[in-house]
């Protein structure tokens, strides 16, 4: 999820780390699940180490490449009790939910199903109606390439006030949310531009395109992502949580400085109901997890070549390099690797991999603060020069 700068004093971890990260290359032979026999992964254990020492309570992460699988965690998983950030540990991914999003999408137009220059109206009639919106302009395309022009619903003040923030947040962490809801927020705000002219990163195409999934495939968007990802890759440890509030284990906790500027005051906020991101970042996960799946995205397991294409390929108009639910970072090497940032109210997250699927880093911090420590993890992964 993204972050305006009206909200930045609740909202960090959403925001910044959906963009955040400019780092990132790859060794050109395959991963397999055995440990790796060298110790190329020392540069990255310092940079999590460093995000502790920055502040951030835990890190946890994954890397795939030649030599195998390499993984580990740094701090604590629980600031009260004391005990270390787990290996293993589940957490919510945040904005990479969209990159699972933007696969089923494209999987349902390779069936015929839907086209990506459908417009919402089309599949949403009237909608997206007021304050100069008309879904009628808008497609499937520029939903998931965020080239939309709508407003981000998180940037609203009332609703970070209410939902991301303070005592706001804990008094209403537990409220069932609806898809409905963010997009009434979002169209109580004209158009940021006319459709198709401009980037502006905002989750409200993503809770349409998460509306859209389900009324092509005529069953809930937890589904067909099920169905079509989860189960097929063998992903165990990932889960859609629907309006759950509980982490499945193991996880450690999560935390968020809330009240931010005023204090520097940390609260446990690792229960929420799930609805309050939904297709745009409800999605929880492990870092093995989301290795396996990036790394069966970019080497053609779950889209034909035509559709993972079209996943790569930045409009013309777009001020960033993010394709369909997917975003190209380039590194200090001069390499080039694919993947998204997430976070939420207390969690931040990456997963990244080499063009060709076959170098993966994916990690997660318990705290939704320290974004500045997220780039350096995948420069120290990815770029020799750094171990």
């Amino acid at each position: 999820m993204t972050l305006g700068k009206s909200t930045r004093a609740g909202v960090v971890g959403l925001a910044a780390a959906a963009m955040a990260a400019t780092a990132f290359v790859a060794p050109a032979r395959a991963a397999s699940d055995t440990p790796p026999t060298g110790d190329g992964h020392r540069a990255t254990q310092r940079a999590m180490d460093a995000a502790v020492r920055a502040g951030v309570p835990g890190v946890t992460a994954q890397a795939r490449d030649a030599d195998g699988v390499w993984k580990s965690a740094s701090g604590v998983g629980d600031l009260t009790s004391g005990a270390p950030r787990g290996k293993d540990d589940k957490f919510r991914v945040g904005s990479i939910t969209k990159t699972f999003v933007a696969t089923v999408l494209l999987q349902m137009e390779a069936e015929g199903r839907l086209g990506l220059d459908d417009t919402v109206d089309h599949w949403l009639p009237g909608l997206v109606r007021g304050n100069g919106n008309d879904g009628g302009g808008i497609t499937v395309r520029q939903l998931l390439s965020h080239t939309s022009g709508l407003f981000d619903y998180l940037a609203d003040e009332e609703y970070a006030k209410t939902y991301m923030r303070g005592d706001g947040y804990l008094e209403h962490r537990y409220d069932t949310l609806t898809p409905e809801k963010h997009v009434r927020v979002a169209l109580s705000h004209a158009p940021l531009f006319d459709p198709g002219a401009k980037f502006s990163y905002s989750n409200t195409n993503y809770v349409l395109a998460g509306m859209i999934l389900e009324k092509a495939g005529g069953r809930p968007y937890e589904d067909e992502v099920r169905d079509r990802i989860i189960r097929p890759l063998g992903l165990k440890n990932t889960s859609n949580p629907g309006n759950g509030i509980h982490l499945p284990r193991p996880s450690g906790r999560g935390y968020s400085k809330l009240f931010r500027p005023e204090s520097d005051r940390i609260d446990d906020v690792t229960e929420m109901n799930g609805s309050q991101g939904r297709a745009d970042g409800d999605i929880i996960s492990t870092a093995g997890d989301l290795n396996r799946f990036y790394s069966a995205l970019l080497r053609g397991r779950l889209l034909p070549p035509k559709q993972l294409k079209a996943m790569r390929t930045v409009p013309a108009t777009s001020s960033k390099p993010y394709g369909l639910g997917l975003q190209r970072f380039a590194t200090s090497c001069g390499a080039e690797v694919w993947g998204h940032g997430g976070g939420m109210v207390g969690w931040l997250s990456m997963a990244v991999t080499s063009a060709d699927g076959r170098h993966q880093l994916a990690f997660n911090f318990n705290g939704d603060w320290e974004t500045a420590s997220m780039s350096k993890m995948v420069e120290a992964e990815f770029c020799p020069a750094a171990r």
